[in-house]
């Protein structure tokens, strides 16, 4: 059974930081992807940010390039998402996501995903962020 659990979401004042952290258990696939993605009131799912499981492809949304920061300890089935200079539109439930190895239109592993390539869903951490 695959469980996937965020930590670290909370209310900041635009410009500072998190670091969200999900902690995964029972993934079975050597070669995975994982990834970031967040959902606003009101809008749709996009995502934030992936990695591929060897470390070698992260992939960055445009609106968080630059200031957000995707990183995995295979040791510890960890994932971690490290977001700097925050902005009023960030606010957001953060999701962790799983999925087997796959490729984006473009040929990047673990790239650009509307989310269903990913079938392993953690339960969300929220993100405030204040003008």
């Amino acid at each position: 059974q695959v469980q996937l659990v965020e930590s670290g979401g909370g209310s900041v004042q635009a410009g500072g930081s998190l670091r969200l952290s999900c902690a995964a258990s029972g993934y079975a696939y050597s070669r995975r992807c994982m990834g970031w993605f967040r959902r606003a009131p009101g809008k749709e799912r996009e995502v934030v940010a992936t990695i591929y499981s060897d470390l070698s492809t992260l992939y960055y949304a445009d609106s968080v390039k630059g200031r957000f920061t995707v990183s995995q300890d295979n040791a510890k089935n960890s994932l971690y998402l490290q977001m700097n200079s925050l902005k009023p539109e960030d606010t957001a439930m953060y999701y962790c996501a799983a999925a087997r190895y796959y490729i984006d239109y473009t040929g990047r592993p673990c790239g650009s995903t509307g989310g269903n390539e990913y079938n392993y869903w953690g339960q969300g951490t929220q993100v405030t962020v204040s003008a």
